[in-house]
């Protein structure tokens, strides 16, 4: 599968749609509780990772994400795992200036950011659980880049799928990205068949009952 084509094919749906399909496959990628910091657009790309831990056992030598950005392509996504704290941020308005000007989509955080009307300024979206004025310094570090990280209980590895909106974030195990697209865009037409349906007039309980909308995630013969 090429770039362009799962990039359109995933930027068609939305998270909703993309959670339905790993439901329906019974794979884990939804995250609960991250979302938009501003209200900024859709994204879609690859995963580079970041893993961050507690300063103190190792030296920062690096300002934290600096060398995801510096190794992302255009269009990645920065995902970085703070083990969902809360009091200490992990990106700002730095960092989003720096991943613009890489035409990096945008950052996921299972933690928490700082300097967000910055951030917005710069047009850069920012997904996270929070916002805190709080500097880093002295309280994380950064322990590895591209390596395999949790977020928010998710298994990411570098190069897997991620899509988020305003309803958050999903993310897509890189080899199993054309099953699940393909079960996505099968739901979705689906979907689309019931909004029709209930746009035209016709009765609720015939088109509910008509598009079995509560055994959709079933797997086919189950």
């Amino acid at each position: 599968m090429s770039e362009s084509d799962w990039r359109e094919r995933l930027a068609s749906f939305d998270t909703g749609i993309v959670s339905d399909a790993l439901d329906r496959l019974e794979l884990r990628g939804t995250v609960i509780g991250i979302r938009p910091m501003w209200p900024c657009p859709k994204i879609v790309g690859r995963a580079v990772t970041v893993r961050l831990v507690p300063a103190g056992r190792i030296e920062s030598k690096h300002h934290l994400g600096m060398r995801a950005i510096a190794a992302s392509e255009p269009g990645d996504v920065i995902v970085m795992d703070n083990n969902g704290r809360l009091d200490v941020p992990t990106w700002g308005d730095i960092l989003s200036t720096a991943a613009g000007l890489r035409r990096v989509s945008g950052v996921v955080i299972d933690g928490v950011c700082r300097d967000i009307d910055g951030c917005a300024a710069t047009g850069f979206p920012v997904y996270a659980r929070g916002v805190v004025p709080l500097t880093a310094r002295g309280r994380i570090v950064e322990e590895s880049t591209n390596q395999p990280i949790q977020c928010g209980g998710v298994a990411v590895y570098p190069g897997d799928l991620v899509i988020a909106d305003g309803s958050g974030v999903v993310f897509i195990a890189r080899d199993r990205a054309d099953e699940v697209l393909r079960v996505a865009a099968e739901l979705a037409e689906k979907e689309q068949q019931m909004l029709a349906d209930i746009r035209s007039g016709a009765a609720l309980l015939e088109v509910d009952q008509q598009h079995a909308y509560e055994q959709m995630l079933r797997r086919p013969g189950s």
